[in-house]
């Protein structure tokens, strides 16, 4: 047999028979390989348990309305998503800790935002004196009686002593204004006590979506 074809065979040995230590891995690399692969997949799901709780603990939770005082815009039970971001205005939908229950969390609406004069006159609205139309109140008031009201008479100074909102406070009311424990009875709410806002309705499917502000409905 000539070089060349010695040569040739030599290569295709080398070619289509690898050494047998490259081709079957011995028991100790085996080992080595599942433990890379345990230690891989504990990290992957600690850094997504770790995501998930940073998520539900800086940004977003769940939470659930109990009582009637925010009808017609939320119903008992509804389930709504709290963001934990960007500081309320008015309008938005807040809950933070119930002023004569601490245990408990009220659901309310922004009315009055800081340095705001608030007053209700024959079920009009006024802020700093302007007309404002509550359009999230949508037709809770078509049912009424002529002699009867949505919405008490009062202003700020007869309900708190102050003539305006005090500085890092709001003040807030329940859109069933016949049925709300609010800002009218335990007064005005600090801004550092809000746990976020409520954009999102989660429960029942057939009105989940964003909750528009100035509207009862979801979009």
């Amino acid at each position: 047999m000539s070089d060349y074809s010695r040569k040739n065979r030599n290569e295709n040995e080398e070619t289509f028979y690898p050494p047998r230590k490259e081709k079957f891995p011995s028991k100790k690399e085996k080992k080595q390989s599942l433990k890379k692969e345990i230690i891989s997949t504990l990290w992957q799901i600690a850094l997504i348990f770790f995501l998930l709780l940073g998520v539900r603990h800086f940004l977003f939770v769940p939470v659930s309305v109990e009582g009637n005082s925010m009808e017609p815009t939320l119903h008992d039970h509804n389930r709504l998503l709290l963001s934990k971001m960007g500081k309320p205005e008015r309008f938005d939908v807040i809950v933070f800790p119930a002023p004569d229950s601490p245990d408990k969390q009220y659901i309310k609406r922004v009315i009055g935002l800081p340095g705001d004069s608030v007053r209700m006159e024959a079920d009009q609205l006024f802020i700093n004196g302007e007309k404002v139309d509550e359009y999230y109140l949508g037709h809770a008031q078509d049912d009424l009686q002529e002699w009867e009201t949505y919405t008490n008479d009062f202003s700020l100074e007869t309900l708190t002593g102050k003539e305006v909102v005090p500085e890092d406070s709001f003040f807030v009311m329940g859109d069933n204004r016949p049925n709300s424990k609010d800002s009218r009875v335990f007064g005005f709410v600090p801004i550092e006590s809000i746990f976020g806002k409520t954009e999102w309705r989660l429960w029942p499917l057939k009105e989940f979506g964003r909750i528009d502000p100035k509207n009862n409905t979801s979009e």
